[in-house]
C-alpha cells in the first residue's frame, strides 16, 4: 500500500513539474479590438483597429499567465476615411504623438480551468489606468487548419474617455466606451 501511495505521489509531482507556461502569439488576421460609444443618444457607434500584436502566456496547471496586447492606433477604422482622420486627431487618439495603445496584464484570473478575467493596465494616449477585461469566452485547442495549438477569447471592459484625455463633446458623445477584444493566438 505504501509503495502504491509513493508511486502515486511521484507521478503527481512529475505531472506538475511537466506543466509549464505556453506562449501564444496574437494572430493579427483574427484579432479585432473594437470600441463603441453613444453618439448623442441617437445610436451606438462601433469602430475597430485593424493592426494588433502581442502575446498570451498561460500555464493552465498553475493557473497563472500574462497578456500583452499592442494596438496600432493609426489603424483605426470607423468605416469612413474622413472620420478616421478626425478620431486620430489631438482631441481623441492623437496618433501623431501616440501611435500605439497597450494593455499589459498584472493578473490572469481563473474560474475552474478557464480564464475568466484579466487585470492589467491600459495605456492610451500616454495615460495608464487599471482595467479589468472580463472574458465572455475562452478556448484553447488544436487549430483545425494550422495544426498548431491555439487559444481564442472574447474580452470586454468599459472605460471613460475623460480618463484618457479624450473627453471632447462629453457628455453629449458618451464618456463610457465599451472595449471589446476578439483575440486568437497561436502557440509559438
Amino acid at each position: 500500500m505504501k509503495r502504491i501511495t509513493l508511486l502515486s505521489l511521484v507521478a503527481l509531482f512529475s505531472t506538475a513539474a511537466m506543466a509549464a507556461p505556453e506562449t501564444y502569439n496574437i494572430d493579427n488576421t483574427h484579432t479585432y479590438p473594437r470600441f463603441s460609444y453613444s453618439h448623442f443618444g441617437f445610436s451606438t457607434q462601433l469602430s475597430r483597429f485593424d493592426k494588433t500584436s502581442g502575446n498570451i502566456v498561460i500555464d493552465r496547471e498553475a493557473k497563472i499567465g500574462s497578456v500583452n496586447v499592442n494596438i496600432d492606433t493609426t489603424s483605426v477604422d470607423t468605416g469612413y476615411p474622413l472620420f478616421n482622420e478626425h478620431i486620430q486627431g489631438a482631441d481623441f487618439l492623437d496618433t501623431a504623438k501616440y501611435p500605439t495603445a497597450n494593455f499589459t496584464s498584472s493578473k490572469v484570473n481563473f474560474v475552474d480551468d478557464k480564464v475568466s478575467s484579466v487585470d492589467g493596465t491600459l495605456t492610451l494616449k500616454g495615460i495608464s489606468k487599471p482595467v479589468t477585461l472580463t472574458l465572455t469566452s475562452f478556448q484553447c485547442m488544436m487549430h483545425p487548419m494550422l495544426k498548431k495549438d491555439a487559444c481564442g477569447a472574447n474580452a470586454t471592459a468599459v472605460v471613460k474617455r475623460t480618463d484618457f484625455n479624450m473627453g471632447k463633446y462629453a457628455p453629449n458623445v458618451g464618456d463610457d466606451v465599451t472595449l471589446t477584444i476578439s483575440v486568437e493566438a497561436v502557440k509559438k
